[in-house]
């Protein structure tokens, strides 16, 4: 099984499509992941129901440390 991390621009394209109330459906079509992985990386970068690229991309920063 591949897999492969969500890079800063792939969360940044998310960010902007989730503000413009894209499902996650057709956000994983858009960037060629699975709809699951989509829904798993807004619940991680979320902070008070809000998707951000930037507290994403610290989550996993400080994921990766430990």
């Amino acid at each position: 099984m591949n897999y492969t991390h969500f890079s800063i621009i792939e969360r940044s394209q998310l960010e902007i499509l989730y503000r413009l109330e894209w499902t996650n459906r057709e956000i994983g079509e858009k960037l060629g992941r699975h709809h699951s992985a989509i829904a798993r990386e807004k619940k991680r970068g979320s902070k008070d129901g809000t998707y951000s690229a930037e507290v994403a991309q610290a989550a996993y920063m400080e994921r990766r440390a430990s």
